[in-house]
């Protein structure tokens, strides 16, 4: 339904909310979210250009999200790097359905717009905060049995170098 490219975003968006804490590395985000990390760097790029991750340089630099997880949607981000096309004309080009679109297509249209309000209407934080006992993503195979505090001061121990 969403492209590879989407899903990488969504798992590079889901990583920065879970870790807020600090900047991370597209290497330390790529080992969070199994992309590979030339293909999410690119993907992080995207969701810079559109506000909503920032990058900084240096030492102790990386990505954070641009805004609160409570306020940043699934849609927003799908729509950063892979905007979902709606079905507005006859995808076959027949000249007499033009915007009366015939039942098929027109179901298919009801989906799309289905999954668009569904995803408008799911923030990261709302992701994260569901009841389940499976965390969104896993966490580095080194930081895998550790609480979210221990593995953000981990992971700040893996940025310093040590």
């Amino acid at each position: 339904m969403i492209s590879q490219t989407a899903e990488y975003a969504l798992r590079a968006a889901v990583c920065l909310a879970q870790y807020a804490e600090l900047p991370l590395t597209t290497q330390q985000i790529a080992s969070v979210t199994g992309v590979p990390a030339g293909y999410l760097s690119k993907v992080l790029q995207s969701l810079v250009k559109a506000n909503l991750v920032m990058s900084q340089r240096g030492l102790k630099g990386g990505f954070v999200l641009g805004r609160r997880a409570s306020s940043l949607t699934i849609l927003e981000i799908v729509n950063a790097v892979d905007p979902i096309k709606r079905i507005v004309t006859c995808p076959l080009g027949i000249e007499t359905h033009g915007v009366n679109l015939c039942p098929l297509h027109k179901r298919i249209d009801e989906a799309i717009a289905m999954v668009e309000t569904s995803f408008a209407e799911s923030t990261l934080a709302q992701l994260l905060a569901s009841p389940s006992k499976i965390t969104p993503l896993c966490a580095l195979p080194s930081v895998a049995n550790l609480e979210p505090r221990q593995t953000i001061n981990k992971l700040k121990d893996e940025a310093d170098g040590g």
